[in-house]
């Protein structure tokens, strides 16, 4: 996380403020305000339009649609700016509108020069902080907390409690009364300062103020916000404040608000004489409306809000039409707003990674036709198993080399070719031919089952309990077998055919093997490509390598200080992912005790993680209602996607990386395009969190298992297919979802009474199912 500013600024609202814009070419705006003098308006009346200029300016754009008998929007300009009715009938003075024909200038890039958002955006201070900043950094192992009491200070600047429900009741009439297309942005301030003010109420020990703040206005939140709201309101004394990680996380970051610039384009076709007038119009009086708010503030002398506003908020704008209260709502949610959009406009390469070379030798079936006929059978081409994957490279693909990957083993070559004879076997999946399901009940877990995994060839499950142990299964006649000891070992005959037979100890050979070593419940396991391990995360804040040759624990890597919730294999081998309650995902390998990259900049507690299949990102879920996407090269952040309302718990990309799907608490599973890093689908119909999500082999299909006892099958393809992103969608951050969740859900599937935490597709695209029955 960015280092976060403490520290008062010198925020004195005055009667006429000068702002200077500069425009970092990716809109947003940095504003740097000064205050040349200091003028009270305490007391004093002031006209309804406010300044002079401000008034001749008004008056002129109030004359202007009179001229075009808009006579509705005369009436609804008057109203809000207080003009009597004939006020507009006055003479204007020349100077109101030099140089634009009576429209005040604007930025080159017809900017609103003056309005609330250059001043809300990353707003450089007019004087320097008194000390110097805090570091904030996501805790984890060795590094620093931020100090609570510096991170508490700034709430001690405050004015008269009983004043405060008066300014956050004016603004929110306020607001209220703006044109539609306005409302539903210029709301999504709510939340925020009505977190920043109950908890400066509450730092400064007006607590009595502060409840009655908190039952007055809490019912206006969003219903996204009710557990955060839940967590606020036990937070009644300033020493409740202290120990409390939410607070701590509200008062570091900025909250995040995207809203248009609303750079209307006017469709006058055929009228080009009108439309610099009314380009100007729209300019003019989308400046005004924003000059009325930034008055607002200014003469009921709402410091507190303000000092919120700049401190706090970080408004990202983008050119463009306001956004509905439906896509808002959709994009709303986490801790901390929306996602930049400059977080998002890194390249990312999806594509997958050129496949060896690798010669498949005939099956028995073509060896017989040879025979038979003398001549030989020609071979069809085979696909691979993700049935997307090709020998030219994707140009979306990163560099074969850009990180170093493990070189196949003659082995692996033998289970490559294995699985493309699979897939020449394998089901083409669609809304015709659904998938058979197969679901595993671990029945009587006392012990509790808190993870479960599959093997890629669907041999071995493992499942992780709360009794601290690993527990493996075969899933086939074959049994599990231990190598035999270093002196057996010594006798047999090295250069024998079936010497991986002889090396294992049939004396050991049983169906299942239980693991011991953890200290804890375990959280999240994983099996290797290569079948020959196993990770294993627990509460006891280590990851566990597991050889399945001996049964043994090979190394314990020990980074994180606090549980960690998920651990996940590379697709191929050598490096894995962790992420815990420290917040921080530590990519590690194999044979390193230490990890290789530490990745900070969630919130709240890492609950998913998982590989992207070129191995060159990991995407991370999150408590804080995020998923991030990280650089494995290079360690940095290149996609932050918000859109849930809860935890979120389960993660999935497609077979050809281009897309991943997420599943939370909310019951929802959200789509996102991860080249553009934008939400693409919204699937509707679990009832409650979803643990598990996984892509068919060919990408077709999704399937989804939940706490509801139920696995859902969507149709991805279709989902994926309607998806149209242009420049503006690129450039805005959103699109329109459309309201098709029934028609992309292709089954339901119940369980008598198991809830489903693990989903896997075998190499012929036969759905595995797992849980524990719950009676």
């Amino acid at each position: 996380m960015a280092a976060v500013q403490d520290g008062q600024l010198n925020l004195e609202v005055e009667k006429d403020i000068k702002t200077e814009i500069t425009n970092d070419g990716s809109g947003n705006i940095n504003a740097n305000s000064s205050s040349p003098g200091s003028t009270s308006s305490g007391g004093k009346s002031k006209s309804p339009a406010g300044s002079g200029e401000d008034q001749q300016t008004l008056l002129a754009v109030l004359q202007f649609l009179k001229r075009n008998k808009l006579t509705e929007s005369v009436d609804i300009l008057r109203r809000e700016a207080g003009l009597s009715a004939d006020a507009d009938d006055s003479p204007v003075s020349e100077s109101a509108g030099a140089g634009s024909g009576g429209v005040p200038s604007v930025g080159a890039d017809g900017g609103d020069a003056n309005s609330l958002l250059s001043r809300v955006s990353i707003a450089t201070p007019v004087a320097p902080p008194a000390t110097a900043p805090p570091k904030v950094v996501a805790a984890s192992g060795g590094e620093d907390q931020p100090d609570v009491n510096v991170v508490l200070s700034a709430y001690s600047q405050q004015g008269d409690p009983v004043l405060y429900p008066l300014y956050y009741n004016g603004l929110k009439k306020f607001i209220e009364s703006v044109l539609d297309c306005h409302r539903a942005e210029l709301s999504q301030v709510f939340y925020p300062l009505f977190v920043h003010m109950y908890l400066e109420l509450v730092y400064n020990n007006h607590e009595n103020e502060a409840k009655q703040f908190f039952e007055k206005f809490s019912g206006d939140q969003e219903c996204y916000y009710e557990e955060d709201l839940r967590i606020l309101s036990s937070m009644s004394k300033k020493e409740h404040m202290k120990g409390n990680e939410t607070m701590l996380d509200f008062r570091t970051s900025k909250f995040v608000l995207r809203i248009s610039r609303d750079s209307y384009q006017v469709s006058c076709l055929g009228k080009p004489e009108m439309s610099r007038s009314l380009w100007q119009l729209t300019i003019t009086y989308r400046m005004l409306s924003y000059q009325l708010l930034k008055r607002h503030l200014q003469e009921r002398q709402n410091n507190q809000i303000w000092n919120i506003i700049q401190e706090h908020l970080y408004i990202d704008i983008f050119d463009g039409m306001p956004r509905s209260k439906s896509q808002i709502d959709a994009m709303s949610g986490s801790l901390a707003g929306e996602g930049k959009r400059d977080a998002n406009k890194a390249k990312v390469f999806y594509g997958l990674l050129k496949e060896p070379e690798i010669e498949v030798p005939l099956d028995d079936e073509d060896e017989e036709a040879e025979n038979e006929e003398g001549k030989p059978k020609k071979k069809k081409p085979k696909k691979d198993s993700m049935g997307s994957k090709s020998k030219k490279q994707d140009p979306n693909a990163p560099q074969q080399t850009r990180i170093p990957l493990p070189e196949l083993k003659d082995s692996d070559k033998l289970d490559k070719i294995m699985n493309m004879k699979e897939a020449t076997k394998k089901i083409r999946l669609g809304p015709d031919n659904l998938p058979s399901i197969c679901f595993y009940s671990f029945l009587n877990a006392y012990q509790g089952l808190t993870a479960v995994d599959f093997t890629d060839d669907s041999s071995l499950i493992a499942g992780g309990f709360a009794d601290s142990t690993v527990r493996v299964w075969s899933v086939t006649p074959k049994k599990l077998r231990r190598v035999k000891s270093a002196a057996d070992l010594s006798n047999i005959d090295k250069e024998s055919d079936d010497v991986l037979e002889r090396i294992m100890d049939e004396k050991t050979a049983s169906e299942s093997k239980i693991l011991y070593g953890h200290s804890g419940p375990v959280y999240g396991i994983s099996f290797s490509p290569d079948r020959n391990y196993l990770l294993s995360s627990s509460e006891d804040g280590t990851v566990r390598l597991w050889s399945l040759q001996t049964f043994t624990c090979l190394v314990g890597y020990k980074g994180h200080n606090y549980p960690v919730w998920d651990t996940q294999f590379s697709p191929y081998g050598y490096y894995f992912i962790s992420g815990g309650h420290d917040r921080v995902a530590r990519l590690w390998a194999t044979d390193h005790y230490q990890p290789l990259r530490m990745f900070a900049g969630h919130l709240a507690d890492i609950t998913c993680t998982l590989f992207h299949p070129n191995s060159n990102y990991v995407a991370t879920g999150s408590a804080d209602r995020t998923i991030r996407l990280w650089d494995v090269l290079t360690g940095n952040c290149v996609r932050i996607l918000t859109g849930h309302k809860g935890p979120i718990h389960s993660l999935a990309f497609s077979p050809n990386g281009k897309f991943m799907a997420s599943g939370a608490t909310d019951g929802r599973v959200l789509l996102w395009d991860v080249g553009h890093g934008l939400m693409v689908g919204e699937l509707k119909g679990h009832t409650d969190t979803i643990y598990a999500l996984k892509f068919s082999r060919d990408g077709e299909i999704l399937a989804s298992g939940s706490m509801d006892n139920t696995v859902k099958l969507w149709d991805t393809l279709k989902a994926f297919d309607d998806v149209e992103l242009d420049d503006f969608t690129a450039a805005t951050g959103h699109i329109h979802l459309p309201e098709n969740s029934q028609e992309l859900l292709l089954g339901t599937y119940m369980t008598k009474s198991t809830p489903v935490i693990h989903l896997h597709f075998t190499r012929r695209n036969l759905l595995l199912a797992a849980g524990a029955y719950n009676p």
